[in-house]
């Protein structure tokens, strides 16, 4: 777009000509009534461009044009568009839209240069604007399409295969002269894997060309495919991301309890017995286990071996006393016999 081409707005009634550019993407119209509005350029379809000169474009100017600017630039052509409406279809009623990529050389494709149409299969003509860039866009390509006909868009060299990779179409359909199906504005957006231009087989018999060609939908009647809905990056992201999952209660595993082994006979609770009668030992030895189950009282789990040995089950009697008596909460039996033959009891804090 530039200074002086005629627009038309997309989707909007009305037009004007372009009088300056805000910035990189907007540009201020000038409208048949007089008023200045500032759109952005992705909202406007170009339908007459201008010189440099700010004379519109014809066949007879194109000589011209070309001759006194060494760019190339996509000139507009005045037609006179008579499409006959015995031609029709009934499949044509209903918009299918594409791009065709076509190799000249499809033995060489590491190096052939392309040819880009773009196809109208439908009974609507379509004023079709198509732009280029992600971040950086650029219009190549603006002009009406006739109805069942495909247009030369460009060539594209190897060098210029990756700027293939984002590509809007843009455009409106609409029918001369009678009554129509008012049509959805077209505005899609396109991402095309560069690397498909290099595989043999993403080039196919077609119905439109005698050769193979690359073919991308735009539209398949009314409604571009699903794969264009969809962002390729967002949908990989989403797929790599794990599910959500209520985080359940975890547990702690249970510590394992080492088990105390006390010995109380009398000789391992002191040095020397001289003097004291069996009652005086005794006691000594029941201090020691009163002692050891008041320090362990409040570890629940927690299990004790009391090795009082067998002899005349004297100790082991006033044990199960006084567990009875104090220790109502703890639970005791015989340790093993393997272990401890029947001279030890087993106590487990509860």
């Amino acid at each position: 777009m530039k200074i002086g081409d005629r627009v038309r707005y997309l989707n909007a009634v009305g037009g004007g000509v372009i009088t300056k550019f805000q910035d990189k993407n907007v540009v201020v119209v000038l409208e048949d009534d007089g008023f200045e509005t500032p759109v952005l350029t992705r909202e406007l379809v170009v339908i007459q461009e201008t010189n440099q000169l700010n004379f519109p474009v014809s066949e007879t100017n194109q000589s011209f044009l070309q001759n006194n600017n060494n760019e190339q630039s996509s000139v507009v052509k005045q037609k006179k568009y008579e499409f006959d409406d015995a031609q029709e279809t009934p499949q044509g009623e209903k918009l299918n839209l594409y791009l065709a990529f076509v190799a000249l050389n499809i033995k060489q494709l590491q190096t052939s240069e392309m040819e880009l149409y773009v196809i109208n299969d439908s009974n609507y003509y379509i004023d079709f604007q198509l732009i280029k860039g992600k971040n950086h866009t650029q219009s190549v390509f603006s002009d009406t399409i006739e109805p069942q006909t495909k247009l030369f868009v460009e060539k594209i060299t190897k060098e210029q295969v990756n700027d293939c990779e984002f590509i809007v179409c843009q455009g409106f359909a609409f029918k001369n002269n009678k009554t129509f199906d008012l049509k959805p504005t077209i505005d899609i957006s396109l991402k095309i894997n560069t690397v498909d231009f290099y595989k043999l087989h993403s080039f196919v018999g077609n119905d439109y060309f005698d050769d193979n060609a690359m073919i991308v939908c735009v539209l398949a009647n009314d409604f571009p495919p699903v794969s264009n809905l969809i962002d390729p990056e967002a949908l990989k992201e989403a797929m790599e991301q794990k599910r959500f999952q209520p985080t359940k209660k975890q547990f702690a595993p249970p510590k394992k309890v080492e088990i105390l082994e006390i010995d109380l006979h009398i000789n391992e609770l002191i040095d020397i017995t001289n003097g004291l009668n069996n009652s005086d030992m005794l006691q000594i030895q029941l201090d020691k286990f009163n002692a050891v189950m008041k320090e362990n009282i409040k570890h629940k789990g927690q299990k004790i071996i009391f090795i009082h040995g067998k002899g005349e089950g004297v100790l082991r009697k006033e044990i199960e006393n006084q567990l009875k008596k104090f220790y109502k909460g703890c639970t005791f039996q015989d340790a093993s016999f393997q272990q401890y033959g029947f001279g030890a009891t087993q106590v487990l804090i509860g």
